[in-house]
């Protein structure tokens, strides 16, 4: 069941008009399938301008996340202040928000600001953190022996050294899992770029659902479904060359009993 949709999609961005209008028969009629509807797919819409665009944004939205999350979750494991965990809890606690119930306060910030149209809302969020990662950070960090906290001490390694020295290095596939966590749900999202940024400096996502159509304005569901295909690739690429990270990455920021 689970890759009946991604079948689907194939069929469909195989397929003609006519096969489309013809529902499931024409689909399943594998005997001439249309290989240039990804050709079309590309050439019909900027595709490499919109998908630099897609690009740069997760890249950028990843490492700013993984930063400023590692950081903050080290603070909550390492650092002692008087009220910490009460603030860690109200960290977590925002996970419950549904993102929905923030999308209007946002986008009138944010227009407010003067930011709409622009990239630095991604930019803001990034250096925010996320409050699962920061969770999973601040775990990670907190099963690090003291010992070696207290050995970096007494090499005259402050807060600062001690984590970027120490810490980070040890935290690696931390890091790496938040990275590519990041970087896909980045290039994945399609609604904060169809509300915050204007359609010459969009992202694939909005581009891939909005621009394929005929001149009255009727979608091209075969070039659609081809683009889609294109822009999942990079998404499934990431995900195949970090997958091992998941696991080892799961195991170091277990909850500790």
């Amino acid at each position: 069941m689970f890759g009946i949709p991604f079948i689907w999609i194939v069929l469909t961005a195989l397929a003609t008009p006519q096969q489309l209008n013809d529902g499931v028969s024409g689909l399943l009629d594998l005997s001439s399938p249309v290989w240039s509807n990804f050709i079309d797919a590309v050439t019909k819409v900027d595709y490499l301008s919109y998908g630099a665009n897609s690009l740069f944004l997760s890249i950028m939205t990843a490492v700013l996340t993984t930063f400023s999350s590692a950081t903050v979750g080290f603070a909550f494991a390492r650092l002692r202040a008087p009220g910490k965990n009460a603030l860690f809890l109200l960290v977590v606690s925002t996970m419950m928000i549904p993102a929905m119930a923030t999308l209007i306060p946002t986008y009138v910030l944010f227009a407010r600001l003067g930011l709409v149209g622009t990239y630095w809302p991604w930019v803001l969020w990034g250096l925010a953190g996320a409050p699962f990662f920061i969770f999973l950070f601040r775990q990670f960090f907190s099963a690090v022996p003291r010992e070696l906290e207290d050995a970096a001490i007494m090499d005259g390694a402050g807060w600062i050294r001690s984590y970027f020295l120490v810490f980070l290095p040890l935290a690696r596939p931390a890091l790496l899992t938040v990275f590519l966590l990041s970087f896909t749900g980045a290039w994945g999202d399609y609604l904060a770029p169809a509300l915050l940024l204007n359609m010459d400096n969009t992202t694939l996502a909005v581009a891939t659902t909005s621009m394929y159509a005929d001149p009255r304005g009727n979608p091209l569901v075969p070039l659609q479904s081809a683009g889609a295909i294109i822009y999942m690739l990079p998404v499934i690429i990431v995900f195949l060359f970090g997958q091992r990270y998941f696991m080892s990455s799961a195991m170091g920021s277990s909850v500790k009993g």
